[in-house]
């Protein structure tokens, strides 16, 4: 549903707790510190950075901000740009041009008929990235936004220059076992938006998406990210490291899925550091 007030009517999903991908419903509550460094950065997003392109035959909603090399920032299932990117913006758009897309049924851009899938996902970004006339860009992605980030520089190698993933999966068995089992045996979800999530988390990427043959494809500069209580299990993200031929591991200590919002004192140096 949207949710009136807030600046573009953000679309508020209904997403099962045993996959909640930092949605506005799985963020910790915030301390006095992080709410107030939040008031700073949604003042700064106020300026007219807001942008709708028309991608595949339909409509998709994304912002810029600052100059500089671009970095393509991709959130998360059922999320959106502020609530996955609000600090990157801050600390990245001083030196670089920031582009971040909101996918379909997330954020401000509407869904589609059909259901979700990662390659539709990879091939509207890529529309994107092609009507900005942007090229060897750095793409960062976090959980669903990952799996992306690896696709586009599986499918579309001309326009990614290194690649950021944090949490994600190359099919549903990378998932806690138990998250799983817990999506498998609950009941579809009244909200068409959310069941097509759920429907994504359980059957996707497929693969013919992604695979870890398919991740041998990638010459870019990887690094792969999670934390050590991650939903994806450090199994899995130590296999996606090992299948990758240019690739560097980070496993952030007492952290969950949500590395970039956790943590952002320690990702975003990194994250800078790395693209340099």
């Amino acid at each position: 549903m949207l949710i009136p007030g807030l600046p573009g009517d953000y679309l508020a999903i209904a997403v099962p707790p045993s996959r909640q991908r930092l949605g506005p419903m799985s963020l910790r509550p915030l301390t006095a510190a992080l709410a107030a460094m939040l008031l700073v950065a949604t003042t700064a997003l106020a300026d007219d950075v807001s942008h709708w392109a028309t991608v595949n035959g339909h409509q998709l909603y994304y912002e810029v901000h600052g100059s500089g090399s671009p970095i393509l920032l991709l959130h998360g299932g059922g999320g959106s740009i502020k609530s996955a990117w609000t600090r990157q913006i801050v600390d990245f758009s001083p030196t670089h041009e920031v582009v971040a897309p909101e996918q379909v049924g997330n954020g401000h851009t509407p869904d589609v008929p059909g259901p979700a899938t990662y390659g539709a996902m990879t091939e509207d970004t890529a529309a994107l990235l092609e009507q900005m006339h942007l090229k060897h860009v750095d793409v960062v992605g976090w959980s669903d936004g990952g799996i992306i980030a690896l696709m586009l520089a599986i499918r579309h190698p001309d326009l990614v220059r290194r690649v950021v993933a944090t949490g994600a999966n190359v099919d549903p068995t990378g998932l806690q076992p138990k998250d799983l089992a817990d999506m498998r045996a609950g009941k579809p979800d009244p909200n068409p938006t959310a069941e097509k999530l759920r429907q994504l988390w359980m059957n996707r990427p497929a693969p013919d998406e992604l695979s870890f043959d398919l991740l041998k494809k990638i010459h870019a500069k990887v690094l792969i990210m999670a934390g050590d209580r991650d939903e994806i299990t450090l199994e899995h993200t130590l296999k996606i490291y090992q299948a990758l031929p240019d690739a560097q591991l980070w496993i952030l200590p007492n952290t969950g899925h949500g590395t970039f919002v956790d943590r952002p004192d320690w990702t975003d140096p990194m994250v800078l550091a790395f693209l340099k």
